[in-house]
């Protein structure tokens, strides 16, 4: 079960998606969290680290105006 799946049945435990739906959230999850990533190494890389930090993600949602 993956975390889309988790969140839902937490709602409400009848509830049912098209496939389509279901890939279609999924596809979005994954193009936000790779996005929000690239952002999060490049505040490490302007920090001079090759390791990424919580403090570089928490930059990252702070600069594109996201509440933590």
């Amino acid at each position: 079960m993956n975390a889309n799946s988790d969140c839902l049945n937490h709602l409400q435990t009848d509830l049912r998606f098209q496939s389509s739906a279901v890939l279609a959230l999924q596809e979005a999850s994954e193009a936000y969290l790779v996005s929000l990533f690239e952002d999060t190494n490049l505040a490490a890389i302007h920090a001079k680290r090759v390791t990424i930090q919580p403090k570089d993600l928490a930059l990252a949602r702070r600069l594109r105006g996201e509440r933590s």
